[in-house]
């Protein structure tokens, strides 16, 4: 594989995570807890479910969570992957349409009335509340409208924002049950039921989400693996390895998309791919 898998911005959310932009690579055989929905601007991203198989041309796809895959999407630029946890509303829905075979294929008409404003979102509008929307109605679209879990419950809310201040350190159920003021069992079944997920894959996901936003904000990568609660680079180069097919250092991340919702009549650069004001820069992050 080379040096660099792909360029583009990373957006998370509640239990969804996106990586939009240019795919520059094959992505070697993976498999990853969330479920992945991937499309590009134009038919021709490929997959393979083993090294064995040949590859097979789609629209766009739903790969079942923990499914090994292999992923061709250099030839559908701009291209776009979503990562939904499977224990969400969302997540179950999703899994239903792959059934046994691990990959549903996604037709043309289906992505046809989502994909246009996605991209519109980002190339246009540059704003992270805008592509963030545009993101989940896809995500609506493809599961009849299912609309995600609110954590309402005071105590999960509670446990969330812990968890979310103490992600440089390792996290047990005890002390967070501790944090809600429940005991493990009772905390462990009332975090499913508000969040969609178990504890642990929800640490892990918060774990990565903060590893792209200290990226995004050119922090080394020590020091990410350090702030998100990863034992050292290495511990978190593997897990990126084994989580999504490649390591951290090989995405070149575009600045931040606008967190506001202001002027978006900034001129267009020449690379249509990306926004004129977050061109794409070489992360300096080696593993």
């Amino acid at each position: 594989m080379s040096d660099t898998v792909g360029s583009g911005h990373l957006v998370s959310w509640e239990g969804g995570f996106l990586m939009i932009g240019r795919s520059d690579a094959i992505i070697p055989m993976h498999a990853h807890y969330a479920i992945q929905i991937a499309f590009g601007a134009q038919r021709g991203i490929r997959f393979r479910l083993s090294d064995a198989e040949p590859w097979t041309e789609y629209d766009g796809v739903v790969i079942a969570s923990r499914q090994p895959h292999s992923m061709d999407a250099t030839q559908v630029t701009p291209m776009i992957v979503l990562f939904v946890e499977p224990e969400t509303r969302e997540g179950r829905v999703l899994a239903q349409r792959c059934g046994e075979s691990g990959i549903a294929g996604l037709s043309a008409e289906e992505i046809a009335g989502v994909a246009e404003p996605l991209f519109k979102a980002w190339r246009d509008e540059r704003s992270l509340a805008g592509v963030t929307a545009a993101a989940e109605a896809v995500i609506r679209s493809l599961t009849a409208g299912v609309e995600p879990a609110v954590v309402s419950d005071e105590r999960i809310l509670r446990a969330t924002a812990y968890i979310r201040s103490h992600l440089d350190r390792p996290l047990t159920l005890e002390e967070v049950a501790e944090v809600a003021c429940l005991s493990p069992s009772r905390f462990r079944h009332l975090f499913v039921e508000e969040t969609g997920m178990a504890l642990r894959p929800y640490i892990l996901w918060r774990r990565f989400l903060r590893v792209w936003e200290l990226m995004t904000a050119r922090e080394s990568l020590s020091a990410a693996a350090h702030a998100a609660g990863f034992a050292d680079a290495a511990h978190l180069t593997r897990t990126c390895r084994r989580m999504f097919g490649f390591p951290p250092s090989a995405l070149q991340l575009a600045a931040p998309l606008r967190a506001d919702t202001g002027d978006k009549s900034v001129p267009r650069g020449r690379d249509a791919t990306y926004p004129a004001s977050s061109p794409p820069v070489r992360s300096h992050l080696a593993p």
